[in-house]
């Protein structure tokens, strides 16, 4: 899950807890937009975690001059 996508989820979390104001029998909106929150949250989590591991195992190449074992006529 990458970082719009967790956005994503977030943000329509967030319209059916705090906007829709529907009943559908047997379903709870404002917990299935709770839900959505949560994952989308602990999925941004979980990829910037990754993300910044990622960026902090950077390997660095130094470039050291040739020596030649022997000379050339």
């Amino acid at each position: 899950m990458g970082i719009g996508s967790s956005l994503f989820l977030i943000a329509v979390g967030a319209i059916l807890y705090f906007a829709v104001d529907a009943d559908v029998s047997g379903l709870e909106i404002s917990t299935v937009g709770i839900i959505l929150m949560i994952i989308g949250i602990i999925g941004l989590v979980i990829t910037l975690f990754f993300l910044g591991g990622w960026r902090r195992n950077r390997t660095v190449v130094e470039e050291r001059p040739v020596a030649r074992g022997r000379e050339y006529y």
